[in-house]
């Protein structure tokens, strides 16, 4: 990996020497300013993406283990970091807890549940940009206000990432949306989030050194749901209206395919053909016909029929005789023109996009494949029409090459009676699953190999879910550990053959876990320096004096920025006490300043530090100059939020 530095990041380079310099030199102590030193190189190597984040987070922290042998270079007594400690963060609560969601949502979704829960959203929420986000967004909210948000957002990973596939919108689109809002749903309850799980102790603690009549009242579990829903439907509305101008859209991480019709354009070239959605008006001249008297009479193929009960596609489903019923939906492959046609004459309702059929015809369900006709297969000299090819094979049959001849539905020929011949090669629309069976056929040929072989375990889907119900139960009942109740679900999953061990290791996302890992060391040396504590002095002295609200707004500002370079439970710990002697010295109420800090230190969009960004930062193809730019806007809209909700409430 090549380090390219161009003009606009050595100038970069210049101004945060410069900041570094101006700081060191204010600093209380030798060991604070290389400290801030190391913060102010992470923030440049996150901001300007000298190197991947991940690798960035490995550098600073060998960096803090350098400082042990450079120590005495460095006017130091002792490095930044014990050595001895230096690699916790591989074993700490976060990470494992991180390792552990993420092999139960491979779990869930290796059950075929998330696909079940895609097709329930995508049923409700279309598949549209506009209509998703929020429906996504708001269940994942929800969800981490009972749960860790880090959890929720893991488990609907697969979920998003099978919407993105079957509805064609590019994940990028959709993940940051759905994190933002796990982060906000943290703020919903007293127990959405550590800080606030740790909010009460905290008052109770500082109530011991307070006078009487300064003593504070603990939070109840709904006390923040106020806050917690203003900002969450602030979330959403910012998504939803500024979306478009600050979501990315990287279509590496658009699942193949994307949108059906124009993977059977550029795969194939079959220009003449669109997949489309028709509904079957009342009074429609084709009712009480076949689908087979359908075909014939227009150059379309059927190849998906919903009645009322239940979706008919691929195998043991349509056949030609598979009657046509008032407000019968037809998934049929045909020429723009020709579909038009029939509407107008045939009393048919044309859908603008696919609804009924957008999950089962998706690329990832279905698609165009190329079967060829062995010399030893027993259906030469049969034709498609005789062997019920859709209804036993779930094949529709599309086009017949045949030397340097094409048989198709413009050919004049009927394709359907057209007898096999050796070497014929069909090409057809089929389900995965269906061409899977295929390839065991000796009768076919399969040609299209790369299709996705997804292996599903339904006869799991038990397992699965109590082992997910345990989980569930241990992290919301009981005093254990996350990471101890997180991995209990995800050794149950392996154990039960939900998963095995290889696929296991393939769900984790091992840059998340480094990015994570590796930037553990510098939140400890920020708190255990002194670092973290100078910075708030410094801060809040200049606002001192000034009304109470601005007080208040500088100790979100501040939470804000310690949460980002530091875990939110070290923040919190940290500016508790301390909102606490400024809010009494301003008289303020101390109780409504410490759970400022609680919920600003859920204020974490800027740069993918939070847990929660670090998990979907890989699958979302994103940057950091990505947060920077949605997470800027929304971590200004969080603090004028959380401080007027707060206000008004307390």
């Amino acid at each position: 990996m090549s380090i390219a530095i161009t003009p606009k990041k050595l100038i970069a380079l210049l101004i945060f020497i410069v900041i570094g310099a101006y700081v060191a030199s204010a600093a209380p102590s030798i060991q604070v300013a290389w400290v801030c030193a190391i913060l102010l190189l992470t923030v440049y190597l996150f901001a300007f993406e000298i190197v991947a984040v991940d690798v960035a987070a490995i550098c600073i922290m060998v960096i803090l283990g350098l400082t042990d042998l450079l120590a005495p270079y460095m006017l130091l007594d002792e490095g930044l970091v014990d050595n001895s400690i230096l690699f916790n963060g591989f074993a700490s609560n976060a990470v494992m807890s991180i390792v552990a969601v993420m092999i139960i949502g491979a779990g869930l979704d290796k059950t075929g549940i998330m696909g079940q829960l895609a097709a329930l959203l995508m049923q409700v929420g279309g598949s549209t940009e506009k209509r998703i986000i929020p429906l996504i967004s708001g269940t994942v909210a929800v969800i981490s206000s009972f749960m860790q948000n880090v959890g929720a957002a893991a488990l609907f990973l697969p979920v998003v990432s099978r919407i993105s596939a079957r509805t064609g919108l590019p994940m990028s689109r959709l993940l940051m949306p759905m994190g933002f809002c796990a982060i906000l749903g943290g703020t919903m309850t007293m127990v959405g989030s550590s800080p606030l799980i740790l909010l009460n102790d905290l008052i109770l603690n500082s109530n011991a050194a307070l006078p009487a009549d300064k003593q504070m009242e603990t939070f109840s579990l709904f006390s923040v749901t106020p806050i917690g829903v203003a900002l969450i439907v602030t979330g959403i509305l910012y998504f939803v209206i500024l979306g478009r101008f600050v979501l990315p859209v990287n279509k590496n991480t658009q699942l193949e395919g994307g949108d059906t019709q124009q993977y059977f354009k550029d795969t194939y070239g079959m220009k003449a053909f669109d997949l489309f959605e028709v509904v079957v008006q009342a009074g429609s001249p084709i009712i009480g016909l076949s689908v087979d008297e359908l075909e014939k009479e227009n150059l379309l193929r059927v190849i998906a029929v919903e009645k009322g009960d239940g979706r008919r596609v691929g195998g043991e489903s349509v056949d030609r005789q598979t009657p046509i019923q008032a407000g019968t939906v037809l998934g049929v492959l045909s020429s723009i023109n020709m579909i038009q046609q029939v509407v107008e004459t045939k009393q048919l309702e044309l859908k603008p996009e696919l609804e009924v059929f957008v999950d089962s015809l998706s690329n990832i369900k279905a698609g165009i494949a190329e079967l060829v006709i062995p010399p030893s297969s027993s259906l030469i000299g049969k034709s498609a029409r005789e062997i019920w090819m859709r209804k036993k094979y779930g094949a529709s049959l599309l086009t017949i090459h045949r030397g340097d001849e094409v048989i198709n539905y413009e050919s004049g020929s009927g394709i359907r009676n057209e007898l096999f011949e050796a070497g014929d090669v069909l090409v057809v629309h089929i389900s995965w699953a269906d061409l899977a069976r295929l390839e065991k056929d000796r009768d076919f040929v399969v040609v299209t190999t790369e299709y996705p072989h997804e292996e599903l375990r339904p006869q799991k889907v038990t397992h699965a879910v109590i082992f997910f119900a345990i989980t569930l139960f241990l992290v919301l009942f009981t005093d254990l550990k996350l990471s101890v109740a997180l991995l209990t679900g995800a050794i149950g999953m392996i154990l039960s053959g939900v998963l095995n061990i290889e696929e296991a290791y393939e769900a984790i996302s091992w840059k998340t876990v480094f990015l994570l890992a590796s930037l553990i060391p510098l939140g400890y040396a920020v708190e255990t320096s002194g670092t973290a504590q100078w910075i708030a002095q410094q801060t809040l002295s200049v606002v001192g004096d000034m009304p109470i609200w601005v007080i208040q707004l500088a100790v979100a500002v501040l939470a804000t920025f310690f949460t980002l370079v530091m875990s939110n439970v070290g923040a919190t710990v940290l500016l508790v006490p301390l909102a606490v002697n400024i809010a009494i010295g301003a008289d303020a109420n101390p109780a409504v300043f410490a759970l400022t800090v609680g919920i600003a230190t859920s204020n974490s969009f800027l740069i993918p530090t939070h847990q929660v960004n670090a998990l979907i930062m890989g699958p979302g193809g994103y940057r950091v100059p990505d947060f920077m730019k949605a997470g800027g806007i929304m971590t200004i809209l969080f603090i004028i939020v959380s401080v007027t909700m707060l206000n008004i409430l307390f």
